[in-house]
């Protein structure tokens, strides 16, 4: 039963990821994950501000790419490889849910959680971090690789997720 359950997961996942692939960028955003990745966003910003404002400006981001880390590396030491390779390309789909933040770096157009475009408030936090870095020139080209690397992460831990199902190999707690 429980690999069942994996696998229609797994076709479910391939499925939304083709359909992100096909998207134009930004469509993630629109996406039913985009909220609960928002809250991890915003945590990040919490947790790592008290290292400074680049490192909180950054840490919103991190946070949002780390979290799913964490839990497949939590699945990883339950020897759960399927539920790490869910993990991962969670991770993988958070980077397509910053790709057009990172490229609006310099137009400010995209409309932020408090309801207006960063040119109507002071920015936002991938001007603010690209500016820092004196690449805000590379605002679209870094917002595209984003996309392009969440893809493939996404692609990769769907292979991975599938080889996994195949191998059967069943976390501890279903071996008994």
């Amino acid at each position: 039963m429980v690999r069942a359950g994996r696998a229609v997961l797994l076709v479910a996942l391939v499925v939304w990821t083709w359909q992100f692939a096909r998207a134009p960028m930004g469509a993630a955003t629109d996406s039913v994950l985009h909220l609960p990745n928002l809250i991890f966003h915003e945590a990040g910003h919490v947790v790592l501000g008290i290292f400074g404002r680049f490192i909180g400006a950054l840490g919103g981001s991190l946070f949002q790419v780390a979290v799913p880390l964490a839990i497949a590396t939590a699945f990883l030491r339950q020897r759960d490889p399927f539920g790490a390779s869910v993990g991962i390309w969670w991770a993988g789909q958070n980077l397509l849910d910053l790709a057009p933040y990172i490229a609006d770096a310099r137009s400010l157009q995209l409309v932020l959680l408090g309801g207006r475009t960063g040119a109507e408030v002071e920015g936002h936090d991938w001007e603010y971090i690209l500016g820092e870095l004196g690449w805000l020139h590379l605002d679209w080209t870094l917002g595209r690789a984003a996309h392009r690397v969440g893809l493939l992460i996404m692609c990769t831990a769907l292979a991975w997720g599938a080889t996994a199902l195949v191998r059967r190999q069943p976390p501890e707690q279903e071996q008994s």
